[in-house]
């Protein structure tokens, strides 16, 4: 059975962790097809969304840590680098939006995985643990650049220290994820907005993220001549012409994604 499963509908990516005996636990075959999918769901553009989720009671628990036993500071590096660094970097540089749907627990660097996406939705009984410091490990997967500046610096040290629970309305109060939604509706709801993005202005919303990206580092005059050298690329969009035409003639628009 394969560690992440893929399926495409209505322009959204869906992608599965597939190793709910393990709850979804993160291994290098895991990483690997993560990233596979990842790629061919940037370059396919009848993607205009992505969803990530797991399956069974689990989002993903982290590292599966039969394969931690014991490293070498040489395989430990390389494990950080291929099979959590170039997640991220994957999440962060894709031009599409890409929902974390959290269908249940998301422990350590599945948290962090979560946290790196647009949009974190969670089911009610969902819970997030940065569990690092439970092992005596550090916060990795873009937890120490993503938790502070979501949730503030003290609670995400606070977070990160104790490994407390957050539970999945408390992730919304405090900012980690936007919405969460009983159990029994939770799949339809996150799935609709996933639908709903994937009918949206992809191109638009592409550029709009890598300008939040930039923004982490930007000064203020950086980010404005950006987003002024930006808003010429999207207001040369088809769907920007579309959304216009829309708008005078007091009609839905129909985007295409380009």
């Amino acid at each position: 059975m394969s560690s992440v499963l893929f399926n495409k509908e209505n322009g959204v990516g869906y992608i599965t962790l597939n190793r709910p005996d393990k709850y979804n636990s993160y291994n290098r075959e895991m990483a690997l097809a993560l990233q596979g999918f990842l790629d061919n769901c940037e370059v396919d553009d009848e993607v205009r969304c992505i969803y990530i989720t797991g399956a069974g009671k689990g989002f993903c628990s982290g590292q599966d840590l039969s394969e931690a036993i014991n490293p070498t500071p040489e395989e430990f590096e390389r494990m950080v680098q291929e099979h959590y660094n170039a997640t991220i970097l994957r999440i962060r540089k894709i031009e599409k939006p890409v929902i974390a749907a959290v269908n249940g627990v998301a422990a350590g660097a599945g948290a962090n995985i979560a946290l790196a996406c647009d949009i974190v939705l969670a089911a009610e009984s969902a819970s997030f643990i940065q569990a690092f410091s439970k092992i005596g490990l550090i916060p990795d997967s873009g937890g120490t650049y993503f938790l502070p500046r979501l949730v503030g610096m003290q609670r995400a040290a606070a977070l990160m220290m104790t490994a407390e629970k957050v539970t999945a309305s408390d992730a919304v109060a405090m900012g980690m994820a936007y919405k969460f939604f009983p159990d029994d509706t939770f799949e339809n709801e996150s799935k609709k907005m996933a639908q709903m993005l994937a009918q949206m202005p992809t191109k638009g919303i592409g550029l709009t993220k890598r300008l939040l990206n930039e923004s982490f580092s930007n000064s203020l005059q950086q980010q404005l001549d950006m987003e002024k050298q930006v808003q010429v690329q999207a207001g040369s969009t088809s769907d920007f012409g579309e959304g216009v035409l829309a708008f005078l003639e007091k009609r839905k628009p129909v985007f295409k994604g380009k």
